[in-house]
C-alpha cells in the first residue's frame, strides 16, 4: 500500500513538472576557462519511454549537492516518435562528446531509467561507449525484456523491450574487454518490469553490481532518497550501490572482474 501510494505520488508530481521537462536544455559552450578537467566525472541523464527530463528534478539536485555543478550534468530528451532505439544511442554517442569537450574530461558517468538504461547499455556496449563511460547506472530496466501492457506494442520502441527482440538479442551476445561498470537497481514491487527479475543484468562478460530496491515502484526510482544515495555512491570510484550485502541472496558478482554482485539498498 505504502508503494502504491507513493507512485500515485510520484505520477501527479510528475504530471506538473513534465512540462518545463519539454524545454530544450540549455548548455553552455565549452571555453578556455570551463573545459579543464576537474571534480567529479560529469553525467548524462536518459528517461524512459515516453518521459522527460523532468523525471530526473531530485536526482539533478543530490548530484548538485554531491560536487557535480550545473555544466557537469546534462539530460538527453529523445523523442517518443523515435522508433529505433539505436537512433536513440547513436545520439547519446554525440551527446557525450559534447560533454567530455565541454568539460575537458575524457570519461562520463551515464544514469538510464527504464528504456534510458537500455538506450545507455546499447551505446556502452554496440558503439564502443566502453571507451567514454567509466559507470552506468541503470534503474528498473528491462535487461531481458519485460511483457507489461501487451497492447503496446503498436509502438516500436516497446517491441524492442519485449522478451528475445532483436536488440535485446544483440546486448546478450558477447562484449569481451567491456570496460565500464555497470550498476542496476531494480525493485521487487516494479510494476512495470514483468517479472520484476528483468531488471537484473547478468551477462557473462560484463563488471555487473545488481542492487535490489525493496517497496519502491517503477516511476518512484529516480526519485527515492535511498536510491539517490545508492546512485551517488555507485558513481563515486569504486565505492559499492548499496550499503551493506544482504540483498536477494545472489552474494555473487558478475562478469570476469565481478564486484560486490547482489546488494540492497531499501
Amino acid at each position: 500500500m505504502k508503494a502504491a501510494a507513493l507512485e500515485l505520488a510520484v505520477l501527479a508530481g510528475h504530471l506538473v513538472l513534465y512540462p518545463s521537462g519539454l524545454i530544450t536544455e540549455r548548455r553552455r559552450p565549452a571555453t578556455a576557462a570551463t573545459a579543464v578537467a576537474s571534480g567529479p566525472r560529469p553525467v548524462i541523464l536518459l528517461h524512459g519511454f515516453v518521459d522527460n527530463r523532468s523525471v530526473f528534478v531530485l536526482l539533478r539536485r543530490a548530484l548538485a549537492r554531491d560536487g557535480r555543478s550545473r555544466d557537469r550534468v546534462d539530460s538527453l530528451n529523445y523523442s517518443p516518435l523515435t522508433d529505433d532505439l539505436r537512433t536513440a544511442a547513436e545520439l547519446l554517442a554525440r551527446r557525450v562528446e559534447e560533454l567530455l569537450e565541454r568539460t575537458g574530461h575524457t570519461e562520463a558517468d551515464l544514469v538510464g531509467h527504464s528504456l534510458g538504461g537500455l538506450i545507455a547499455r546499447y551505446y556502452v556496449q554496440r558503439l564502443g561507449g566502453d571507451a567514454r563511460v567509466r559507470t552506468l547506472v541503470m534503474l528498473g530496466t528491462p535487461h531481458s525484456g519485460t511483457t507489461f501492457v501487451p497492447l503496446a506494442d503498436a509502438h516500436p520502441l516497446v517491441r524492442q523491450m519485449r522478451p528475445g527482440s532483436e536488440v535485446l538479442r544483440e546486448l546478450a551476445g558477447p562484449a569481451p574487454g567491456c570496460r565500464t561498470r555497470f550498476v542496476s537497481f531494480w525493485s521487487d514491487l516494479d510494476e512495470v518490469m514483468v517479472p520484476v527479475q528483468t531488471a537484473r543484468l547478468d551477462h557473462p562478460d560484463l563488471l555487473v553490481e545488481n542492487v535490489r530496491v525493496s517497496g519502491v515502484g517503477h516511476l518512484a526510482l529516480p526519485v527515492h532518497p535511498a536510491v539517490a544515495a545508492g546512485i551517488l555512491r555507485a558513481l563515486s570510484d569504486g565505492g559499492p550501490a548499496a550499503g551493506a550485502q544482504n540483498g536477494d541472496g545472489d552474494g555473487r558478482g558478475h562478469g570476469p572482474h565481478a564486484g560486490p554482485g547482489a546488494a540492497s539498498v531499501a
